[in-house]
């Protein structure tokens, strides 16, 4: 037992009670100060409370990862993956300007090159890089900057392939998806925070395959700054899932676990240090839904911002400091005959504000 609990322990109920009320003015009374306006509220998480201080150096850290990778280009390339995808929103704009992309055009192009000379790149990444910009080349009017670029990309020798091109296509080209909206709810209806689970392995090939529509969600500038660490046994699942505070009682009978990592040296400015919540929120859904269908069952877990856990999940996991953990998620089979939460959910109109 803590110190503090057994504080508790020993004080009478009304003299607690006492406490909790004159805790509770202070603290208002110390936001009401620190809130007025930004500088002081700086100086609170600055000086007083560093709550915040594992975030700002996660974001230094990234940064700083950021320009190392812009020369060290491996099996991805962030700044690629965005400028590549801009360059395929100024192809499918209405109307599409006669000039665009010039201000990152020539950054592109060097990473393109640089990339080019990876043998560890990803090829599918590469083939798509190579297709956009040889779309882009074929639609963008020329300036001296462009006509430069241009001439750049043509000595790569790029092979084309115009009939299986990794370039912008018609919405009417879509596969029209087999999928009724009561199928889909149907689908997002069954699917619960199931917590107990079957005696049973998960295949990795169903995680695989979850993790593969996963990778189908949407992503700022198609950087996907994230990654799924799947457990490789039950005592490491179990191992990590007790670092969560909200898994006692029901802990020993994971299976399998999802830790999504999101990665801050995906951007180069503070600006962006949200998107790794966006994005792996996005997929982590998709995963779940695509878990589901597969005919596994998941939990996710809530990973609050507590500095004891942080620590031991990182060097458990070896992340460096640019890498925080989203979340967790449990998964298994379910056992038939454990309950789910009835988790009353919000109505359109509770949620739903018109403007």
């Amino acid at each position: 037992m803590s110190v503090k609990s057994k504080i508790k322990a020993l004080l009478p109920a009304p003299v607690l009670g006492g406490f909790r009320r004159l805790f509770n003015a202070v603290v208002i009374l110390q936001n009401k100060l620190f809130m007025a306006n930004t500088v002081l509220a700086s100086f609170f998480y600055g000086l007083l409370n560093h709550k915040f201080s594992r975030e700002h150096h996660a974001v230094l850290k990234g940064k700083h990862a950021y320009q190392l990778k812009l020369a060290q280009i491996e099996k991805s390339s962030f700044l690629l993956r965005r400028n590549i995808h801009r360059l395929e929103k100024g192809l499918l704009m209405q109307p599409r300007r006669d000039v665009f992309g010039e201000a990152f055009i020539v950054e592109t192009i060097h990473h393109f090159k640089l990339a080019l000379n990876v043998p560890t790149f990803d090829p599918d990444e590469l083939k798509w890089a190579a297709d956009v910009l040889s779309a882009y080349f074929d639609a963008v009017q020329d300036t001296e900057i462009i006509q430069k670029q241009r001439r750049i990309f043509q000595s790569f020798a790029v092979t084309r392939h115009p009939h299986d091109a990794f370039v912008p296509y018609s919405v009417q080209s879509l596969a029209e998806a087999q999928v009724s909206y009561q199928q889909l709810f149907a689908l997002c209806s069954k699917r619960k925070s199931v917590r107990w689970f079957l005696d049973q392995p998960v295949p990795a090939t169903l995680v695989q395959q979850a993790i593969d529509l996963a990778l189908l969600a949407p992503s700022a500038c198609n950087r996907q700054p994230f990654k799924f660490y799947v457990s490789s046994s039950v005592s490491k699942a179990r191992d990590i899932a007790r670092l969560a505070p909200g898994t006692p009682g029901w802990v020993d009978n994971i299976q399998c676990l999802v830790v999504v990592v999101g990665d801050l040296s995906a951007f180069a400015d503070e600006r962006d240090r949200h998107l790794i919540y966006t994005d792996s929120a996005l997929a982590s859904m998709q995963f779940m839904l695509a878990l589901e269908s597969l005919g596994l069952a998941s939990c996710p877990i809530n990973w609050p911002d507590i500095a004891k856990n942080e620590k031991r999940i990182k060097q458990k996991l070896q992340l460096n400091d640019f890498e925080r953990p989203v979340m967790l998620m449990a998964m298994g089979y379910a056992e038939p005959e454990s309950c789910v939460a009835y988790s009353q959910k919000k109505t359109s109109a509770n949620v739903m504000e018109r403007f």
